[in-house]
């Protein structure tokens, strides 16, 4: 763990930086009091994509509605509860 000044980051922020993607940790001291850490970032696992089993034609579709919904009142009644 490297422990630096703030003027110190701000003059070498690159530095620092390459150092933290190699897997250091700095602590960031204003006055000799740690103020901060700068760590490694743990990136969250990549979304996997995956091809599809079936066609979306092949999918059923849902019923139909039984009634027209009015929207706006649904709006309305909504924002009147709250």
């Amino acid at each position: 763990m490297t422990k630096v000044g703030i003027a110190d980051l701000k003059a070498h922020l690159s530095e620092h930086l390459r150092a933290v993607r190699g897997g250091s940790t700095v602590t960031v001291l204003d006055r000799d009091t740690p103020v901060a850490r700068i760590v490694p970032y743990d990136a969250p696992p990549r979304l996997e994509i995956r091809k599809a089993t079936r066609k979306p034609s092949s999918l059923p579709l849902p019923p139909p509605m039984e009634s027209p919904t009015d929207s706006l009142a649904l709006l309305l009644e909504d924002r009147a509860k709250r």
